[in-house]
């Protein structure tokens, strides 16, 4: 999280914000489409979700704290985590560890606090934000259920290695039927 938030807070308030929906420093495919529906914000801020206003009020904020300086640290740091998880990776074809780092809670109900949707929002993704940032394939399928809630395994696997998720989480399908699961 330390990592991800800056990129993705600084990040989001940059593109969405001053490039509309443009992507700054990537080489990436640019949706040039996205630009119109990104500047309706202005015009209807009152109804962008809550958890776009926090990231952007608080990716605003730290920009303006720190000039950048977050978003290049956490940058820099990327280079490490993504050669981290690829010193495992040389020993093993895949990472198993659970989607979420806790039980599902009830969606917040229409009259939810803005606290409360975006502290919802964000508790669950710890466990996915690392790939986000070092761009390791990673995928979630059923595994099983706890309390009658699903509950997701997530798959990680080596830069340009996504047959190896795709292979092991067929052969868990066809070997499991993961609503019989249960802890």
């Amino acid at each position: 999280m330390p990592i991800w938030s800056p990129i993705v807070t600084e990040g989001l308030a940059v593109n969405a914000l001053s490039m509309n929906g443009a992507m700054v420093n990537t080489s990436g495919v640019q949706m040039t489409s996205a630009g119109a529906a990104f500047s309706r914000w202005r015009q209807q801020a009152n109804s962008v979700a809550d958890t776009f206003k926090v990231i952007t009020m608080f990716g605003t904020y730290a920009l303006q704290a720190g000039g950048g300086h977050y978003y290049a640290k956490a940058q820099n740091l990327v280079r490490r985590l993504r050669a981290a998880y690829d010193a495992v990776l040389g020993d093993y074809d895949l990472l198993l560890m659970p989607t979420m780092p806790m039980k599902a809670r009830a969606i917040p109900g229409p009259d939810a606090s803005a606290k409360e949707i975006a502290e919802t929002a964000f508790i669950y993704i710890a466990n996915c934000c690392p790939f986000n940032v070092t761009g390791h394939p990673a995928m979630s399928l059923p595994c099983g259920k706890v309390d009658d809630i699903p509950i997701g395994m997530m798959l990680i696997g080596r830069h340009w290695a996504e047959s190896a998720i795709y292979r092991a989480a067929y052969a868990f399908e066809q070997s499991y039927d993961w609503r019989k699961l249960s802890a």
